[in-house]
């Protein structure tokens, strides 16, 4: 028997559908302070970049170019960070976060200084609607 993969509870109640890409769920964090999106590659039982072979390693390459462009064009950041840790969420996503010298937690990473805001219903689906059609566009 094969297994499936199964998105992780604590990513699946921290972020939101986006798109879907080759290898990767692309979805939203719910946290509009900032710009953020999670590129999960959906494949079972995946916990460091090395998990991969090399033809997924480079389509991951590309997705996760692909979602910094969108990032970038979208909202023209200061910095663009990407990250893959899994300290806290085992199963391997990447980070794409659009970052400016104004927000709450520059120059620090945004993990665990500022409390998150999450999206309002309205403001979740102007976002999510805004990148959706930058991604087809």
């Amino acid at each position: 028997m094969t297994a499936h993969f199964v998105l992780d509870s604590r990513l699946a109640a921290d972020s939101h559908p986006l798109a879907r890409f080759e290898l990767c769920d692309v979805r939203l964090m719910d946290d509009s302070l900032y710009p953020w999106i999670i590129l999960v590659p959906r494949l079972p039982g995946l916990r460091e970049l090395i998990d991969l072979e090399p033809p997924q390693r480079r389509v991951l390459g590309d997705e996760v170019d692909r979602a910094s462009r969108l990032l970038r064009d979208a909202f023209r950041p200061d910095k663009l960070n990407v990250a893959a840790l899994g300290n806290v969420v085992e199963q391997l996503h990447v980070h794409v976060i659009a970052r400016f010298e104004n927000d709450p937690s520059w120059p620090a990473p945004v993990w665990g200084k500022v409390e998150s805001r999450p999206y309002t219903p309205e403001s979740l689906l102007e976002r999510v609607s805004m990148l959706q059609a930058l991604l087809v566009a």
